[in-house]
């Protein structure tokens, strides 16, 4: 269970446990502050995550501008034909949509505007697999986005929206271990 409070300790006292995992993630209304969360260990992330994300993560309120990059680490789920990562502004406002497609052999990306989406960009540099542990770091920049993709390979993909500001994180297929805004 995930719990913002450290555990007490036998003489009443509280004490945080030795491993923690720290997580900021925009997801209440703290005005000016990022919620924490406290995890026991990183297994306790998984079986958290794992029952909230395995179909379809989501994050609506984000906080990313130009400039900022997002690192992701998490495991492609074992029988799936790809995975997709999104940024934007909401399910039908996508500045970048990231679809490894392991059928196809290639990596597409993509934007949509309300109902219409855009000409697909293909990569057919494919270093993912079913059931693998990947980290991705896409950055955000004025014209375009860059994402490194784990063998240091890189993408870019350009703003076509033109947002200066992204509120929108969705995930699919895959087990989001961590993530990190910076």
């Amino acid at each position: 269970m995930v719990s913002s409070q450290a555990s007490p300790s036998p003489g009443g006292l509280k004490r945080r446990p030795k491993r923690n995992l720290t997580i900021p993630v925009l997801l209440g209304s703290r005005p000016g502050k990022r919620p924490r969360f406290t995890l026991q260990n990183h297994g306790d992330l998984i079986r958290e995550l794992r029952g909230m994300c395995w179909g379809k993560f989501e994050i609506v309120n984000m906080d990313m501008k130009m400039g900022a990059s997002l690192k992701i680490k998490g495991k492609i789920a074992d029988s799936a034909n790809g995975f997709v990562i999104n940024l934007g502004q909401g399910t039908d406002k996508l500045n970048l949509h990231f679809n490894p497609r392991f059928g196809e052999s290639t990596i597409v990306c993509n934007s949509r505007d309300g109902n219409s989406w855009g000409a697909e960009q293909r990569d057919n540099h494919m270093c993912f697999s079913p059931g693998s542990e990947v980290k991705l770091i896409v950055t955000f920049e004025n014209n375009e986005f860059k994402v490194k993709l784990p063998d240091g390979h890189q993408l870019t993909f350009p703003n076509r929206l033109g947002h200066s500001h992204l509120s929108y994180l969705g995930v699919q297929n895959f087990i989001v271990s961590s993530f990190k805004l910076e």
